[in-house]
């Protein structure tokens, strides 16, 4: 299960699934066209993937 923080507060979020299949997010990257990358939760059964969550105006790290 993938624990995001705020590293500006401190809040986290943990546990997210997937509404399709029910099982949890997984961290990861995709690398855009400019080459800077972005993180996104997805769903290891290949059901979508999401922006990582943000606080504070800026993405919120991941520990795994």
């Amino acid at each position: 299960m993938a624990d995001f923080s705020c590293e500006h507060c401190g809040m986290g979020v943990t546990g997210l699934k997937c509404a399709k299949c029910g099982k949890d997010l997984v961290h990861d990257h995709i690398t855009k066209d400019d080459g800077t990358q972005v993180g996104v939760a997805k769903c290891p059964d290949g059901c979508g993937k999401i922006k990582s969550p943000m606080c504070c105006g800026h993405d919120m790290s991941c520990s795994v």
